[in-house]
């Protein structure tokens, strides 16, 4: 199974437009150690030549340009990207939809009832696409109990369950949240049995999650904030990082603790914040994640299970 990150920030991307915080100021003047990054997204091939595509940022036309596997080139109108599955209904996770507008081929989107309900009510871009290209949805069961596959992406399986999280803000349940809101997806390839567990939003290790985690070779998920204060204590926020659905690297119960129980997989961290001090390479927070195994995603990593 090859995982290639297309996307590894946060929505807004690293150096945020509109931020002058430490790492985004740092960045643009040159005196910080660290990678830029466009907005998360990931696409999973099992054969090299036919791509799922994760989540479809505001990057994505970058970031297919900077994987020519997503660009074949067989015929005059061509793309290697077989179907697309959306973990949630955010703007920086499905923006990307409208720049995949182009030609006469539907898109096969993979979601669960609520993302769709989202997607064609308060932020409606699918009813938007049937205006050009057109799509065909496919519902994402989310108990576990069941997996599917992308029929144009041989070799791969799906199984997702549902995350506590908040519908975005657009959405008609914002404040009345549904399974289905969020979800976390563990890909395997049935080839070879390897599995990865993805879950780029995810504010709590809910009882449903060890079992998938412990049989993942590699885990990717969720790096936003290094502290649950992070955003307070720079005055850009007046919420936690776990309130808002995201668990915080460090501290009690912190993904640093959660990962540790996982030896046996590779462990990533991505969708980080521009603010995660964990962004520079030779920071402290960077030093003690190397001292437990853990990794920080970049756009252009390659994971080949």
């Amino acid at each position: 199974m090859h995982i290639h990150v297309l996307g590894a920030a946060a929505g807004g991307g690293f150096p945020q437009w509109n931020c002058n915080c430490p790492n985004c100021d740092g960045l643009r003047k040159g005196t910080i150690k660290a990678k830029r990054r466009t907005q998360s997204s990931i696409c999973v091939s099992s054969d090299g030549i036919n791509w799922v595509l994760f989540n479809t940022s505001p990057d994505v036309l970058q970031q297919i340009q900077e994987f020519p596997p997503l660009q074949p080139g067989r015929a005059i109108r061509d793309s290697g990207i077989a179907g697309i599955i959306l973990i949630d209904a955010q703007i920086d996770h499905t923006t990307g939809l409208l720049m995949l507008r182009e030609g006469q081929v539907k898109r096969e989107i993979y979601c669960t009832d609520m993302v769709y309900q989202d997607l064609t009510t308060g932020n409606p871009l699918l009813n938007i696409l049937g205006h050009y290209c057109g799509i065909n949805h496919h519902q994402i069961p989310t108990d576990g109990s069941s997996s599917f596959e992308v029929p144009g992406a041989p070799g791969l399986r799906f199984t997702a369950v549902a995350l506590k999280s908040a519908a975005p803000p657009y959405s008609p349940h914002r404040n009345d949240p549904h399974p289905g809101d969020t979800i976390g997806v563990l890909i395997e390839e049935t080839s070879t049995g390897k599995k990865c567990w993805y879950s780029p939003g995810l504010g709590e290790i809910e009882p449903h999650l060890p079992a998938l985690m412990q049989q993942a070779d590699c885990i990717m998920v969720d790096g936003t904030f290094w502290t649950n204060t992070e955003m307070i204590d720079m005055g850009l926020m007046t919420k936690t990082a776990r309130s808002i659905g995201h668990n915080p690297q460090s501290g009690p119960g912190g993904m640093i603790e959660v990962l540790d129980a996982y030896p046996q997989a590779r462990r990533v961290l991505i969708h980080i914040n521009n603010t995660n001090p964990i962004l520079r390479e030779d920071s402290a927070e960077r030093t003690e994640l190397d001292r437990h195994g853990i990794e920080v995603a970049y756009d252009g990593m390659d994971i080949i299970l």
